[in-house]
């Protein structure tokens, strides 16, 4: 115990040895004077110093204790803050491609709509292979299409709504591309049938084809393109219309009321001069004035006299299919005119280089004459496809006529 109070009273010595009683002296103008500093008051105002010291000590221990405190907060609300702007852009980059996407699947529904109008005449609803109307016309059944595909669950509803959609779209392509296949594998069994080879007429049809190359931009500006089936179903589309239209364009109807036929299409001895000739088409004769009919549907592009013809009248049906009418005595059609099967354009005469009234037939393709025979003498089969085949394409000749 006496060695600790001895060890205080040592300190406290050392402490007030800090401490004295000063006087300074100041003289000015002669004059001198003395200030005394005691002991006590320099205890005073180091022992207010002393408290100040402490105090600014502890402010800034406690300002940095708080910052250490804070520190985790404020990483954690930056972090926070990092998060919510990544979700952001995430939400916004989805919020792009949802409205992508729903632009791509209406550039896809219009496209459906107007391939189902310009082939079909109909709305893009559940086309089915098998139905028809009249016949001829591929057309919904009053029944909802339904989709096969799995939708992930996991995709937020406007993307499951999206992807349903498409779904639906791509099963309606696929319907579709199924009638268009069944009916172009008719059109070209009935085209074969006719000794016109169908693969060459939808070679022939693809080359007359051009224009500047624009590529294809959806509603968001886009260049892009409808997918495989799309494509696929283009192709199909184009290979369908060829070989119908080529089909209609056939002219399969007798161009004169007549039973008789005096000259064949080919090799013949020539009326004037007993040489061996090639005719171009089939003779049939017949009264003066009868009435000479358009073999198939077509605009009449020539009316007038040709060499060794007399007076003609030529046809055109489309696809490279024109006939021509000669030796006539008068015409009841004018150029320009659209004419139907069955449809009286001239009167059966005896012009140009002929022994008698009786009319020229002839039939050519791309410019090239071609024997009418397969063609009017074509069997009910054919003719059934054809008559499916003019039946669709004037319905959708009649939904543009309307328009």
């Amino acid at each position: 115990m006496s060695s600790k109070t001895t060890g205080l009273r040592h300190w406290r010595q050392r402490f007030n040895a800090l401490f004295q009683d000063h006087e300074i002296f100041v003289r000015t103008h002669g004059h001198v004077r003395f200030l005394r500093v005691s002991a006590v008051w320099q205890k005073r105002v180091a022992l207010i110093a002393g408290l100040v010291l402490l105090a600014w000590a502890g402010a800034t221990l406690a300002i940095l204790v708080n910052q250490l405190l804070t520190s985790g907060e404020r990483a954690a609300v930056a972090q926070q803050q990092a998060a919510a702007a990544a979700s952001e852009a995430r939400i916004a980059k989805y919020r792009d491609n949802v409205a992508e996407t729903a632009a791509d699947l209406e550039d896809r529904q219009e496209q459906l709509e107007e391939w189902s109008k310009a082939h079909f005449g109909v709305e893009p609803a559940a086309v089915t292979p098998g139905a028809h109307t009249d016949g001829a016309t591929p057309v919904a059944e009053k029944v909802p299409l339904k989709t096969s595909a799995v939708i992930d669950p996991n995709l937020p509803p406007e993307a499951q709504i999206l992807a349903r959609l498409e779904a639906r779209q791509e099963d309606f392509a696929t319907r579709l591309l199924t009638a268009v296949n069944e009916r172009a594998a008719k059109a070209e069994g009935a085209v074969a049938k006719l000794g016109m080879n169908p693969a060459a007429l939808v070679r022939s049809a693809a080359t007359g084809r051009g224009g500047p190359f624009i590529p294809y931009r959806s509603h968001t500006g886009r260049a892009s393109s409808l997918g495989k089936s799309f494509a696929a179903l283009e192709s199909a589309l184009f290979r369908m219309e060829v070989l119908e239209r080529t089909l209609v364009a056939i002219p399969s109807g007798q161009p004169a009321n007549v039973l008789m036929l005096s000259s064949s299409f080919g090799y013949r001895s020539d009326p004037f001069t007993g040489a061996g000739a090639m005719h171009a088409g089939l003779d049939f004769p017949g009264p003066m004035g009868t009435p000479i009919l358009a073999a198939a549907p077509g605009r009449v592009v020539y009316v007038g006299q040709k060499s060794g013809y007399g007076n003609v009248v030529e046809v055109d049906h489309g696809q490279g299919i024109l006939t021509r009418y000669a030796h006539l005595s008068g015409f009841t059609s004018r150029v320009g005119a659209q004419v139907a099967a069955g449809e009286q354009i001239a009167k059966m005469g005896s012009t140009g280089r002929s022994t008698g009234s009786h009319l020229h037939f002839e039939v050519r393709l791309n410019g090239v004459a071609v024997n009418p025979r397969r063609f009017l003498e074509a069997k009910a089969d054919v003719l059934e496809v054809k008559d499916d085949a003019r039946q669709r394409v004037g319905s959708v000749a009649a939904v543009r006529g309307a328009r």
